[in-house]
């Protein structure tokens, strides 16, 4: 028997975000269609999903079609770039409706972009996509890059499911470097309350802190978090509530849907949701 453990490292969590994308394509109705995923995910992806969440797809799901939606009206609006930060495993600028003319950046880890190019060698992108491989931990190498990237255009930056997996400083840190190109304008990303980071923490059963990827955001002020660092929260879209609606949810979960929300601090009580930020003229603190 293998001794290798189940997730190795923080890039295996997108194959388990790949294989969730990948259960959706599969069913009758999905929410969005994804027919890389599964090749992206592979046995691992497969794998990590069942053992760790099994039972949470309709969350995963519905954060990716939240992050779709908001993508597709921002570049329907006047986003021109999209800089997707430790992109992971995402397929969005081959499975999207695309303008050709978009200019699509993912930045992330060299060996992970490595066996994304691999893996789907022969597949054209429906936009203009740049890959840069740079370890974003690196404050000094991520500042010039954004320096580099945030000259011209209008840019939406995208951070899907890599806040967790930062302290509070390390999200101070990069809210603050975020600000300061003049072309990033928009940043959309997802955010837990600590009564669900604890709750997942729970779930995730050690897997995840002795793959050196334990999960850590979940601030108390919820979305405005931000707002010290110069990024304003134009829209929060809840997870649940949104599920609710696409009718993803089980009854009892259906239920739970229906007490209400807010979009400011949630404390102890489980809360997940995809929000969009807008870059505010003020200098960050």
């Amino acid at each position: 028997m293998s001794s290798d453990p189940l997730v190795r490292n923080v890039s295996d969590t997108a194959l388990w975000a790949a294989a969730y994308r990948a259960r959706e394509n599969d069913r009758p109705n999905p929410l969005f269609r994804d027919p890389f995923a599964r090749r992206l995910a592979g046995t691992r992806g497969l794998r990590i999903a069942e053992t760790l969440t099994a039972s949470d797809s309709w969350a995963w799901v519905t954060r990716t079609y939240l992050f779709d939606r908001f993508i597709r009206e921002r570049i329907a609006q006047d986003t021109d770039t999209v800089v997707n930060l430790a992109a992971g495993l995402d397929s969005r600028p081959y499975r999207m409706d695309l303008p050709a003319a978009l200019r699509w950046i993912e930045v992330d880890l060299p060996d992970l972009l490595a066996y994304k190019e691999e893996a789907l060698a022969g597949e054209k992108p429906r936009c203009a996509l740049e890959r840069i491989a740079l370890d974003l931990s690196d404050a000094a190498a991520r500042r010039s890059l954004f320096e580099r990237l945030g000259g011209a255009g209008n840019a939406l930056v995208v951070t899907e499911g890599l806040l967790i997996y930062l302290t509070a400083e390390e999200v101070a840190m990069l809210a603050g470097d975020l600000t300061r190109p003049a072309a990033f304008r928009h940043w959309v990303l997802d955010l837990v309350s600590p009564g669900l980071l604890r709750m997942l923490q729970k779930k995730t059963k050690g897997e995840l802190d002795a793959a050196g990827a334990p999960l850590k955001f979940g601030p108390a002020e919820g979305p405005g978090f931000f707002q010290a660092y110069g990024w304003r929260p134009v829209e929060v879209a809840s997870i649940i509530q949104s599920a609710a609606k696409l009718k993803q949810l089980s009854f009892g979960m259906r239920l739970i849907a229906m007490l209400p929300q807010s979009d400011g601090p949630q404390g102890s009580r489980p809360w997940g949701g995809v929000c969009l930020l807008e870059r505010e003229q003020r200098p960050p603190r």
